[in-house]
């Protein structure tokens, strides 16, 4: 049943998002991981849709924030005001007190107020005045970034980019989904509402679910292999963390979980590989991308045997 819950919020979504498919999935993999996901691309990609088709879709709280480079702490956790009728100071709780949020342009902030989001992600808590604010169960971010040429953009640090369990780019649509996507949108809602197809505790029995995957000690064998690679003195982008290994394997868990396997395969890490490892292992420099060279993450899939 929880399985056929996720493809019912695969339809949907696909219903909205035209062609994406393969991110659309990914997306939900992540979710169903308990990560927090990036999405990197040029404005008007369909990233605003995607996150808040996904909170409707899920049936969860949901608010948006746009990061700005005067944009301060404070405007994210909320704070504590005085208040003259009683006499005592009252908690305004800020945004972050939401189920998804969808942390919009987040590299136009300053590196301070990223910082305020990314010690939540990871705590899920906030401090506000020297007491403790847990935060909502379940708690997603989805974080939204221009690319780093675009001016204006302070880019996040590594060990940030580490919070995030997975990082996907939309990209352009075929040309037979963009031609769809022109043709029915005078017709479509814009505000692109959609209803929910799963509530809170249906969500929270499919995370469970997940979570129950088995993974045999083979793939965690090439799990380790993978990781390995990359701290080789010979590889020229940065190691895997165990944080990375981990990841790996609870996307992949999620990822078989919505292929309908109670089991891992090696299939489900290179499924995963890219977008769990591409922003901590680092980028090709331009002159070799364009030279036709596969990222590092595909080289280290490419160079790295299946253990049977």
């Amino acid at each position: 049943m929880p399985r056929e819950l996720a493809n019912k919020i695969l339809t949907q979504m696909n219903q909205l998002i035209l062609g994406k498919e393969h991110q659309v999935r990914l997306a939900l993999t992540c979710l169903l991981a308990k990560g927090h996901l990036l999405i990197e691309d040029l404005p008007g990609m369909g990233k605003t849709t995607l996150a808040h088709g996904l909170a409707q879709s899920l049936g969860l709280s949901y608010q948006r924030i746009q990061f700005t480079s005067d944009l301060l702490p404070a405007d994210i956790v909320g704070l504590s005001i005085f208040d003259q009728n009683s006499q005592r100071f009252t908690l305004h709780k800020g945004p972050i007190f939401s189920q998804l949020l969808l942390a919009d342009e987040i590299n136009r902030a300053s590196p301070k107020a990223q910082s305020a989001l990314l010690e939540a992600m990871e705590e899920h808590q906030v401090s506000i005045d020297g007491q403790s604010h847990p935060l909502p169960v379940p708690f997603f971010v989805i974080a939204t970034q221009n690319p780093a040429f675009h001016a204006g953009t302070y880019p996040l640090p590594e060990s940030q980019l580490d919070r995030f369990m997975m990082k996907i780019a939309i990209g352009f649509p075929e040309k037979a989904a963009e031609k769809q996507m022109l043709k029915t949108s005078s017709a479509r809602n814009e505000n692109h509402s959609v209803p929910a197809v799963i509530d809170e505790t249906q969500l929270l029995q499919m995370m469970s679910s997940v979570q129950a995957v088995h993974c045999s000690e083979a793939v965690i064998d090439y799990v380790i292999k993978l990781c390995q690679y990359t701290r080789d003195d010979e590889f020229t982008g940065y190691p895997l963390s165990p944080r990375a290994s981990k990841a790996l394997i609870a996307c992949a868990k999620a990822w078989a979980f919505i292929e309908g396997r109670d089991h891992l395969i090696p299939d489900d890490i290179q499924a995963v590989f890219i977008a769990v490892s591409e922003h901590r292992i680092g980028h090709l420099s331009s002159a070799n991308l364009s030279a036709g060279q596969p990222s590092l993450a595909q080289q280290v899939l490419n160079n790295v045997a299946v253990i049977d």
